[in-house]
């Protein structure tokens, strides 16, 4: 059984162009889009869904694109506030936080406190995001511990390293879904992602609906995990 789905959103920007759009009509198909998976989830009692929504490399695209990504971020997260805890839908932020613009830090800090008692399902936006960056800050921080006497090297275990991660309390994915017809991470929770199933769809991420993610349980669900053994 899923414990926790990662979905790569990728083809915003395609989808809007195949329609003769400016790229932003897609971040905000894609926001419908991320809906109907969260309600997949909440069906199939899926306990944890990552949703890549910004990445580090995503700060070299226009500040006009990026402003209307944030500025759509907000407005969704205050008009979807009652209904994801109405849900029991609890929200987190994962990411480089000294990143994040002044203009959200706000809004992600008053979603994450005022959906915090969710139980059904907890969606992790990673915003502002990067796996690499991700590890290279727990090295970081391993390194800061053993220069203070907190730690010897011997400590270091694969399960310490993982509570240096911003993902630190997050379960591994057991499937990461990828649309846009693209077969890569993209930088997309590089650690986490050892055991994890990978699954490619050819659609576009506005167009991802309740049956293409049918898909990618069933594969799940057939799938052989031996995890070495």
């Amino acid at each position: 059984m899923i414990q926790h789905l990662a979905c790569i959103m990728d083809g915003n920007r395609r989808w809007a162009k195949k329609k003769g759009w400016l790229p932003w009509h897609g971040h905000r198909e894609g926001v419908q889009a991320a809906k109907r998976v969260m309600q997949f989830c909440l069906e199939k009692q899926i306990s944890h869904l990552s949703l890549y929504t910004f990445s580090t490399e995503n700060l070299k695209r226009s500040d006009i694109e990026k402003k209307f990504l944030f500025t759509t971020l907000v407005q969704e997260a205050h008009q979807e506030l009652p209904l994801l805890k109405e849900k029991g839908i609890r929200v987190q932020f994962i990411g480089d936080r000294t990143l994040f613009p002044e203009a959200v830090i706000p809004m992600c800090n008053q979603v994450e406190q005022e959906t915090a008692e969710g139980k059904n399902l907890t969606v992790h936006l990673l915003f502002f995001y990067g796996a690499r960056q991700e590890i290279i800050g727990g090295v970081k921080k391993i390194i800061s511990n053993i220069k203070n006497g907190l730690i010897s090297e011997d400590d270091i275990t694969s399960e310490y390293f993982s509570k240096q991660l911003w993902t630190s309390e997050i379960p591994e994915p057991d499937i990461i879904v990828r649309t846009g017809g693209m077969h890569r991470l993209s930088n997309f929770l590089l650690y986490q992602a050892a055991y994890s199933e990978l699954f490619f769809l050819d659609c576009l991420w506005p167009d991802v609906q309740s049956e293409h993610l049918e898909q990618a349980v069933s594969f799940f669900n057939n799938s052989q995990r031996n995890f070495g053994v």
